[in-house]
């Protein structure tokens, strides 16, 4: 009975993974604008997005490294790629980074929310001044760029890609902040879903969960904290693209974060031995 139920297990896996009906050419002169393009997933998207032909606004914190995607984007072919910096943690910020994309590429098909602002696990990291910081840079401005990219995404019949991460489907220890402005993406795009498709507009809404950001300033921020390692970002920045092209409405990478996902429905609440297997649970409480 365990192997006839693995066996199914494995074989619906394997069809929601594979069976996306995927077509490159569906890119090429999409006008897409892509947040926290400087590094890690984000810089890989980038990339993916250039070799497909399409057209690109790239926005980040640092404009020296966007300039160097930027520069390595056009090698890769991309017709059109345009650069803004912007710090999200500014409320004022959003507006003018969909508008400079709304001038440049005169629309848009798809808006990728990718930036992140993260701070070091532990105890410390819950205090109120980091928490209000973490729901503007990872909630806020998410709410903000969407609100702004809507109406064009609507005539374009367009899609909006969200990556997040584990630990808003399912939450852990020593991320409180975090955890909660992730939740609040869960909560605000599921919600939008539904809005959309009552009011039959036509805006894909796919939400991406990835593990560790394979980036330097995520891997800092949990080192000696967390075991997990981080998702290689060129192969989690191609499982989004494939989501948000495939309109699908969830992207798991690895694939097995779909599964944690729906155990958590049956066991919610987790023993601490399972939580010490990810953390170090004496090194995040004395951070």
């Amino acid at each position: 009975m365990k192997v006839l139920l693995l066996t199914g297990l494995g074989a619906l896996f394997f069809s929601y993974y594979w069976d996306d009906n995927f077509d490159p050419a569906s890119l090429q002169g999409a006008r897409v604008l892509l947040t926290g393009a400087s590094a890690g997933v984000g810089e890989e998207l980038a990339y993916h997005y250039a070799r497909l032909g399409s057209h690109l606004v790239l926005t980040a914190h640092t404009e020296a490294l966007l300039q160097k995607v930027v520069g390595n984007c056009r090698k890769l072919g991309a017709p059109k790629v345009f650069f803004i910096a912007a710090d999200m943690a500014s409320p004022e910020v959003p507006e003018r980074v969909v508008q400079f994309a709304l001038d440049k590429l005169g629309g848009l098909d798809y808006l990728v929310l990718n930036h992140l602002g993260a701070t070091p696990a532990g105890t410390r990291s819950r205090s109120v001044q980091a928490t209000r910081w973490l729901l503007q840079v990872n909630f806020l401005s998410y709410v903000q760029l969407t609100s702004l990219a809507l109406p064009s995404l609507t005539d374009s019949k367009g899609s909006l890609v969200v990556v997040s991460s584990l630990l808003g489907p399912v939450p852990t220890s020593f991320s409180s902040p975090y955890s909660a402005a992730k939740f609040a993406l869960d909560g605000f795009f599921g919600s939008l879903r539904r809005e959309l498709d009552v009011q039959d507009v036509n805006v894909a809404i796919t939400m991406c969960v990835l593990g560790l950001r394979d980036r330097a300033s995520t891997a800092e921020g949990v080192r000696g904290v967390s075991r997990a390692k981080a998702a290689p970002g060129p192969k989690a920045a191609l499982a989004v693209i494939r989501g948000g092209a495939t309109r699908a409405p969830g992207v798991f990478y690895p694939w097995r974060f779909h599964l944690l996902c729906l155990l958590r429905g049956w066991l919610p609440h987790p023993r601490a031995w399972f939580i010490r297997q990810e953390l170090n649970v004496s090194a995040a409480a004395a951070a």
